[in-house]
């Protein structure tokens, strides 16, 4: 899979990230020198938590027969010592349904088992960068 962005020239910073058919708007903050016209790349790698976690909670709940009616995750950055190589997320997750509290335990555990936590905490990362001539 490919993912492509691509500048927005009616923003000072502002980029388009086109993912598939769908299209997410992605900035700096007004501080940083953008126009704060889409979420900063930490907003998107901290959202893709949150996604991460509320889908599988779904995905589980329906092969378990878990009667959630909604899911809400909220994710809270402290990226105060990120410099220092440590960067902080905490997911809150609430549950709406007739859900007993071994049913609300049983999706909090599947909520800890999210592929982006598994990426973000167990595994390396490689990146490779080139230079493509226009």
């Amino acid at each position: 899979m490919s993912i492509t962005v691509k500048r927005d020239l009616s923003q000072p910073m502002r980029h388009i990230v086109h993912v598939r058919n769908h299209l997410i708007p992605a900035d700096g903050s007004v501080e940083e020198g953008g126009a704060d016209a889409g979420p900063s790349p930490h907003d998107l790698y901290d959202a893709a938590l949150g996604a991460c976690k509320a889908l599988t909670v779904v995905w589980y709940a329906k092969r378990k027969g878990i009667p959630v009616e909604d899911i809400e995750v909220t994710v809270e950055r402290d990226a105060s010592e990120e410099r220092k190589g440590v960067y902080r997320l905490s997911a809150a997750l609430r549950f709406e349904g007739e859900l007993s509290e071994a049913q609300r335990a049983e999706l909090l555990a599947a909520a800890e088992k999210c592929p982006i936590q598994k990426l973000m905490t167990g595994v390396t990362t490689e990146i490779t960068t080139t230079l493509v001539q226009p």
